[in-house]
């Protein structure tokens, strides 16, 4: 006899994304060296011994959080890039990354908090794999701006890689002070006018017309 599964019970992967979510909760309150295990399993309603089934450690659980943070974020952005109409401008595009980027990040508080936090936790190969997710998140920043560069859409006494670095990191940032009572749609369009101002070239200026002599 076959026996049909109840879509609504629990699988394998809604636990282990219960004790993710958990765990990235407790690591952005508490901090790696402070994070308990039971408390951890108490929010996502399991049992301790249920959270080794998923992570062999307390290391593999860390590192999974931050990896989940930073790699959610960046494909939120590629997504949002890539769902825009071919010809979109340079300035548009770029608006569009920061709105993606600060909508998944705030959505997800407690990752993002913890990656800031936590990440100098992350050794050896979690590292390295924190740092591949990283420099991808980079390159997809460093080609908007690039492009952007290439056609006049940034000002040119800009360093596109101090430039980049200011984006990313103030929106990163964020997270410290961000609160998710606050308007995520406020401080949306308030990053969007820092980037878009701080990037745009200036305005060419008209020359001045004098009115000596006019009758």
């Amino acid at each position: 006899m076959t026996t049909t599964r109840d879509p609504s019970a629990p699988t394998t992967v809604d636990t282990r994304d219960r004790i993710l979510v958990a765990a990235a909760n407790v690591l952005a309150r508490r901090g790696f060296a402070e994070a308990k295990l039971r408390e951890i399993a108490d929010l996502a309603a399991v049992r301790p011994p249920a959270v080794y089934y998923y992570f062999s450690s307390r290391e593999e659980l860390l590192a999974e959080v931050l990896h989940t943070g930073q790699q959610r974020v960046r494909l939120h952005v590629a997504s949002a890039l890539a769902a825009l109409p071919a010809g979109t401008d340079h300035e548009t595009r770029i608006a569009a990354a920061c709105a993606a980027h600060l909508s998944i990040q705030t959505a997800m508080a407690d990752f993002a908090r913890a990656v800031s936090r936590n990440i100098a936790h992350a050794h050896g190969p979690a590292h390295e794999q924190l740092h591949r997710e990283s420099e991808a998140y980079h390159d997809l920043w460093r080609g908007l701006l690039s492009a952007a560069a290439a056609d006049g859409a940034i000002r040119t006494d800009l360093d596109l890689s101090t430039a980049r670095m200011f984006v990313i990191g103030a929106l990163n940032g964020s997270t410290e002070w961000f609160h998710g009572t606050d308007d995520t749609e406020r401080l949306i369009e308030q990053a969007q006018a820092l980037v878009r101002h701080g990037l745009r070239p200036p305005r060419p200026t008209r020359p001045h017309r004098s009115t000596k002599g006019s009758p």
